[in-house]
């Protein structure tokens, strides 16, 4: 129960998102088409970051450690962006426009909702 409440967070997250910032679009009218790519990014985005962020992290320590974790920023922008890829790839109405600023903000702000949804909805694992 709780990879799904996670899932509809992160969907909630990248909905917020597309309302947010400029560069990040849901290219469909309908509520369903929106709510079905929304979930389908959400898991898009949870096995992009579940399998490429430990090897971008072990690979990249000593860049975690001389930049402080800032590096981090750029790294969540490049995910994102790649989210986006994929999902253009599966044909969904879901597009980031370039780097800077909608896919770095885009990952700051759906990673910042998404923190301050799980803090506030419990997922049963408590």
């Amino acid at each position: 129960m709780g990879i799904i409440i996670r899932l509809v967070i992160t969907a909630v997250s990248l909905w917020i998102a597309t309302l947010v910032i400029d560069g990040i679009r849901l290219t469909t009218d309908s509520v369903p088409g929106k709510v079905g790519a929304l979930l389908a990014v959400a898991v898009i985005f949870g096995i992009v970051n579940a399998v490429l962020r430990p090897i971008i992290k072990m690979i990249g320590c000593g860049l975690y450690v001389l930049t402080l974790g800032l590096i981090s920023v750029v790294v969540n922008g490049l995910l994102f962006l790649l989210t986006s890829w994929i999902a253009g790839r599966f044909d969904l109405p879901f597009h980031v426009d370039d780097f800077w600023p909608s896919a770095v903000l885009g990952a700051l702000l759906v990673g910042i909702v998404s923190w301050v949804l799980n803090m506030l909805v419990p997922d049963g694992d408590d």
